[in-house]
């Protein structure tokens, strides 16, 4: 078979990737070694539409959230089943002075689309330590990322549009009118292998910084009168049954999957910062995130080579950027539509002549 695209990667970007091209029509093979504890397997999940200590509005966030809320139901329908929980967010100030901040930021600006309340004093929740308050942040909630991949990639092998193992650049042969790989044949392939980006000899001078993220799972016998996530410095979701999922750090230092005693130490010190109540540590996760030094996410065509291209960089935001980019990536793919232009891999061309000089 003549494939329109082989996908190497099936972490979530390269997962709603290969699944938006596949109901557009095209003929799709995936390759992807399946691990474990891959980034997107490990992470919360999370759409978050205010972002940071500055409480800003997310980057794109009109423009991604209603793609995201279309994309996980259309999901949702499909397989018959829940994936995508909308809840709350509880966004705890820290200080007076962060409270100030906020109360100075959202004057006279409209945030209803985002903001249910503001709270310049406790919720009252037994055993939640937020002395000044916080926002309730809405059209928030978090993917059930590890069943979505699951559910996907079962799906894909039993079509047999999924091949099971690591991808082997010596297999790799470009062609006039696309490229072969192991007796197959594409017209194009695009990459979205997350931080594993930094070894493709064809994309290794992107800007790209692999980051470890921990993550813990807790239990504690207390149940949590709100069933929102909460969030000060850290995320806390609600599993169910007394057990909640803290994250994540940030740690470039270490671009290892190896879980720390210092990360578990930095966790479990920032949730005791939001609850009093007593808890135990039942799980310790670690996983790498492809950051990108703008923190926009890498699309578009080699600059020498049209048939490889690129999807990836998402970082901790790929559940909110990825169904839109990759519907318009496709678009981009039909002739349809540009990549759009702030993730567009053109902005570092020059990295790319430069690297080639070496």
């Amino acid at each position: 078979m003549i494939y329109d695209f082989i996908i190497v990667g099936h972490g979530l970007a390269g997962a709603i990737l290969a699944y938006t091209l596949r109901k557009k029509g095209y003929q799709v093979l995936v390759i992807d070694e399946l691990a474990e504890h891959s980034a997107s397997k490990v992470a919360a999940g999370l759409v978050n539409p205010v972002a940071g200590k500055r409480f800003a509005k997310s980057w794109m966030a009109d423009t991604f959230i209603p793609a995201a809320d279309a994309f996980y139901k259309e999901l949702e329908e499909h397989f018959g089943q829940e994936l995508y929980l909308h809840k709350p967010i509880y966004k705890i100030f820290s200080s007076i002075e962060e409270q100030n901040n906020w109360m100075a930021k959202s004057a006279g600006s409209d945030w209803s689309d985002y903001i249910s309340e503001t709270l310049v004093a406790s919720a009252g929740e037994p055993g939640i330590q937020d002395p000044y308050g916080g926002i309730l942040i809405r059209r928030g909630g978090h993917l059930l990322v590890r069943e979505v991949l699951q559910l996907l990639e079962q799906e894909q092998l039993q079509a047999g549009q999924l091949l099971p193992e690591r991808f082997d650049f010596s297999h790799l042969e470009l062609t006039e009118t696309g490229l072969r790989y192991k007796g197959e044949q594409a017209r194009q392939l695009i990459f979205c292998e997350g931080y594993q980006v930094i070894h493709n000899p064809y994309f290794r001078w992107l800007p790209l910084q692999p980051t470890k993220g921990e993550v813990l799972e807790v239990k504690t016998d207390y149940k949590f009168i709100s069933e929102c996530i909460y969030n000060k410095a850290v995320y806390v979701l609600p599993k169910g049954d007394g057990a909640f999922r803290i994250g994540a750090t940030y740690n470039w230092r270490q671009p290892d999957e190896l879980p720390t005693h210092e990360g578990q130490q930095e966790l479990t010190g920032r949730f005791t910062q939001i609850t009093s109540h007593a808890f135990n540590v039942t799980n310790h996760w670690a996983g790498i995130r492809p950051a990108v030094r703008d923190r926009r996410p890498l699309v578009g065509s080699h600059p020498q080579h049209p048939q490889l291209l690129v999807f990836n960089g998402m970082g901790s935001k790929g559940v909110l950027m990825a169904p839109y980019l990759a519907e318009r990536f496709a678009a981009a793919l039909a002739g349809e539509a540009d990549v759009l232009p702030e993730v567009n891999i053109s902005r570092y061309f020059s990295l790319y002549y430069d690297y080639i000089k070496q």
